[in-house]
């Protein structure tokens, strides 16, 4: 049998393609019915020529804009030098990311790996060993306190701490070591804390939950409940860190350093799947040669492009440029004064639209906004999350506030 895939991309229009995909692809996720081909900047094209604002940025991934030039070049140049090594060996790119990384966040150590649940799942066993090896934990029985609303990936053990059921259903039997605490609540957390308990892990605003905001001091009391019983803080910052909030990690507007602070997404600007753990020698030394890895984990194409997204998001100021554009965004939002819109949270270009009763499901005002040029995505039913890459302008929320204003009004 003598058979030859097409690699060439077939000219069809935006029906055909959504047809191939419903045909052929599994359906673990519910996309708009848009086909898109092409990005620049905040902008975006589908197959049949036409543009839309990306109000999405692929769930904060692409900070810097889409196909930004400069990491357009660096991929460009770096692929035709060396892609792949495995950690079998060293390569220059990796040494100087962790450097580069750990000098920008102040940091003692770094472990990148790939995606951001590989990240979560690399905090995890570090927290558990030196739970074991540092604090006395007995051996198989350390806890970590997680949060109601959680959303940390997609893999068995970090799905088995969801509260969110539809996460879990016939996905079972489900790693234990976990307790739940609500989210917000202090005195919860306060309860859940036994003995044993090695960490929390806390994502800072909870994206996927619907943009939701702890109390004001929540995380600075968390942290120092922390503190008081030898407990790791760790910060989930995949979606809400590398300036997103209009900080380089939202736990800055509390002051607090976490003992771990886990990244992802932006960290390669979309153009690579890059993560990492952040922590000092005494926590991520617990590792031992051969006890943790990943193939393509700190590899050359990839350790390349997380350096220079990380030098645009800094050189270009994309993180103030989030902090006064996502203010701007917000008080544009509240005061459309929509008779539809319950609440409207957030901060920097993570922004939250919660919609009343009346309003009902968020997706065909998502629908609505696509036909008028404008990506975003419901999460949570109800809520509409506002994301833009980072570069965007007062000129370009302006712009969209009036198809915003006509799909809410």
């Amino acid at each position: 049998m003598n058979q030859q895939l097409n690699s060439s991309t077939p000219k069809l229009n935006n029906q055909q393609f959504v047809d191939l995909e419903n045909k052929y692809a599994a359906r673990n996720y519910h996309p708009l019915d848009v086909v898109l081909e092409k990005g620049e900047g905040i902008w975006v094209y589908d197959v049949e020529g036409n543009k839309y604002l990306d109000c999405l940025s692929a769930y904060s991934a692409v900070n810097q804009g889409h196909c930004h030039p400069r990491l357009v070049k660096t991929a460009k140049e770096q692929i035709e030098k060396l892609t792949l090594t495995s950690r079998a060996f060293r390569n220059n790119q990796l040494s100087l990311f962790c450097k580069e990384i750990c000098e920008l966040t102040k940091y003692e150590m770094v472990l990148p790996m790939n995606s951001g649940a590989e990240a979560v799942e690399t905090a995890i066993k570090a927290a558990r060993k030196w739970g074991y090896t540092k604090k006395g934990i007995p051996e198989n029985e350390a806890e970590i306190i997680v949060f109601t609303g959680n959303f940390h990936g997609r893999t068995t053990t970090i799905i088995s701490f969801s509260s969110e059921e539809d996460y879990k259903t016939h996905f079972g039997p489900f790693t234990p070591g976990f307790t739940l605490a609500e989210y917000g609540n202090i005195e919860a957390a306060k309860q859940a804390i036994t003995d044993k308990t090695a960490a929390i892990l806390i994502e800072p605003i909870q994206g996927e939950a619907g943009i939701i905001m702890p109390p004001q001091g929540y995380l600075e009391d968390l942290y120092n409940l922390c503190k008081e019983n030898n407990i790791l803080f760790m910060s989930d910052e995949i979606q809400t860190g590398l300036g997103r909030t209009g900080r380089l990690f939202a736990s800055d507007y509390e002051n607090i350093k976490p003992d771990v602070t886990i990244v992802g997404k932006a960290l390669s600007g979309g153009f690579y799947p890059v993560s990492a753990m952040l922590s000092n020698a005494e926590i991520l030394g617990v590792f031992q040669p051969g006890q943790h890895g990943s193939t393509f984990g700190g590899n050359p194409l990839g350790m390349a492009v997380a350096r220079e997204s990380l030098k645009i998001l800094v050189e270009e100021n994309l993180i103030g440029n989030a902090y006064e554009n996502g203010k701007y965004f917000r008080e544009k939002l509240v005061a459309m004064n929509s008779r539809f819109v319950k609440e409207v949270r957030g901060r920097g270009l993570l922004i939250g639209v919660e919609l009343n009763e009346e309003a009902k499901s968020a997706r065909p005002f998502c629908e609505k906004l696509q036909q008028l040029g404008i990506l975003c995505k419901e999460t949570h039913y109800n809520i509409i999350r506002f994301a833009p890459p980072l570069i965007i302008t007062k000129e370009d929320i302006d712009a969209a506030m009036e198809k915003i204003a006509k799909v809410l009004a």
